[in-house]
């Protein structure tokens, strides 16, 4: 029963001391955000494609083109122009960097 209440003090203590260093982790952090590369990348591929979307649903009610509600790609049912919005914003980076190499 000792070596339970053992066990039991010791993770319980563990526990607290985890807590208190991840508040104050947590001080230091609201004080100085930065955010990662990776989210900047996800945040600007998130704002291309919506600009795209944007302008694709402008271009298709301006010119009254019929396009399908959905689309079924590999057993996903998709809107076509969010497909084609996203699409574009991945392939941008990858055009610009094949444009600066080639000059």
């Amino acid at each position: 029963m000792a070596i339970w209440s053992m066990l039991v003090l010791f993770f319980g203590i563990l526990g607290y001391s985890l807590w208190l260093k991840s508040c104050s982790y947590r001080k230091e952090i609201e004080l100085k955000q930065r955010s990662s590369p990776l989210s900047l990348a996800i945040q600007e591929l998130i704002a291309i494609a919506g600009g795209i979307y944007l302008s694709l649903i402008m271009l298709v009610s301006f010119l009254k083109i019929s396009i399908p509600d959905k689309i079924n790609i590999s057993s996903v049912d998709m809107d076509p122009l969010a497909f084609v919005a996203v699409s574009l914003a991945i392939l941008q980076p990858i055009v610009i960097n094949l444009i600066k190499w080639v000059k």
